[in-house]
């Protein structure tokens, strides 16, 4: 019974946010309060655990970028690389959006997919500003390319950590087993989307020409600043490269760097926080919680153990559904909690497969799954999140629909050449 009703609490909270309705950060608040409130999430555990509460790794992580991308904003680079992206494309819209996907897709197996997201949108926002078009679809073209990107690496994308450690996986396995297909998907992804976004696409030569003209240098406002605020921004960066070595969480390696560029900057603490996606952050943590409702009264561990039971022996059948269940269902339950939960599902399977070669494959299928899923749905993961968040703050809102319509259709395409590579690579 309270499985049931966890799950109709989370289907109307759904169902608002779909439709926009009602503001998702209220829906979020409310259905996570009336979970609470019928003892359908695990208590004041709801704030401490990873798999059935709020994930603070996330949170903190956010939190520090936020910070971190506000006080870079005041040196004026993202200016500087707007103009300087403009001129590179020569206002050219197809031309301009494959050029931010590519430092998207490049950046975020090294950043992860969020930190990649909070630096990039900001910069997109003002080309298009510049070449007065609409930044919406460069925006979600991005948010793809960075969780298709995160997907190549074990720090990439924040699933591939929970598997990583759970399969016992290293950061050179998921370089071996998921870049190739990275590769691969990203490159069909580029050229799908001159078809994919074609509607979108406006040149206006007027507008190209004023910023052809620009001086990019002159959008720098404060270069000592901008030299302090990249020697940290590089140390964060080498943290999160480095955290499975040192074993320091990213949200730490975000929080201190943070705190290093608030003193460095010398910038005013209110003004800054100001700048932090305040609403973005509450309803991740909603939405956490309501999760952890449907986690805690066994609602996604019941969809996982009845579809891996259906498949018998059959593991090419179990890497199928892994595949395309994981991307269906990650889509829609967020695949940072949905991961964390099937994980030691898949385990189990893993476990029982007569070679360690269709074991692992098993967990790479679960991967692919995943990682692609999270493009399913505005909140699917939390570069989908941010991203919309950002858009929304710099008056360029992006609705549910209006990224899932491009989600769904990226997710499916993504979803079969995963398959085909999982198919082709270790069951022929």
């Amino acid at each position: 019974m309270s499985a049931l009703a966890a799950l109709a609490i989370f289907l109307v909270a759904f169902f608002f946010i779909a439709t926009e309705k009602a503001d998702k950060v209220k829906v979020v608040l409310v259905a996570s309060g009336l979970m609470a409130v019928l003892g359908l999430i695990p208590g004041a555990e709801v704030f401490f655990s990873e798999h059935e509460g709020i994930d603070w790794n996330v949170i903190f992580l956010l939190f520090g970028m936020m910070v971190i991308v506000g006080i870079i904003k005041q040196t004026g680079v993202f200016d500087y690389l707007a103009i300087w992206a403009a001129k590179k494309s020569r206002g050219r819209p197809y031309r301009l959006m494959v050029m931010l996907m590519a430092i998207t897709a490049i950046a975020s197996p090294v950043l992860d997919n969020v930190t990649t997201i909070m630096l990039v949108a900001p910069v997109t926002i003002v080309v298009c500003n510049r070449l007065r078009i609409a930044a919406q679809p460069y925006l979600i073209a991005e948010v793809l390319a960075a969780n298709i990107g995160g997907a190549a690496t074990l720090i990439g994308d924040p699933p591939n950590i929970i598997i990583g450690s759970r399969a016992g996986l290293t950061f050179n396995d998921f370089l071996v087993h998921m870049a190739p297909a990275v590769v691969v998907i990203f490159a069909v992804f580029v050229l799908f989307t001159r078809v994919l976004f074609r509607s979108a696409f406006q040149y206006h030569a007027e507008h190209v020409a004023e910023v052809m003209a620009l001086q990019e240098r002159r959008a720098i406002t404060d270069p000592k600043l901008l030299v302090r605020c990249l020697v940290v921004l590089g140390g964060v960066v080498a943290g999160f490269g480095l955290h499975a070595v040192v074993h320091v969480e990213p949200s730490i390696v975000a929080l201190v760097g943070a705190g290093v560029m608030l003193l460095v900057a010398r910038a005013n603490v209110s003004e800054v926080l100001s700048e932090v996606e305040w609403p973005t952050l509450v309803f991740f943590m909603g939405l956490f919680v309501m999760v952890a409702g449907l986690v805690h009264t066994g609602v996604i561990a019941a969809i996982g153990t009845w579809a891996l039971d259906t498949l018998g022996d059959d593991y090419f059948l179990a890497a199928t559904a892994l595949v395309f269940g994981s991307a269906t269902l990650g889509a829609f339950f967020d695949n940072i909690p949905y991961v964390a939960t099937t994980a030691p599902i898949v385990e189990g399977v893993v476990a029982a497969a007569p070679d360690p070669q269709v074991g692992q494959a098993l967990w790479w299928a679960f991967a692919l799954g995943a990682d692609f899923g999270g493009n399913g749905t505005a909140v699917a993961a939390s570069a989908n999140v941010v991203a919309i968040g950002i858009a929304a703050r710099n008056g360029h809102k992006i609705s549910f629909w209006q990224f899932t319509r491009y989600g769904i259709v990226v997710t499916v395409l993504s979803s079969i050449l995963a398959w085909l590579y999982v198919w082709m690579r270790y069951f022929t």
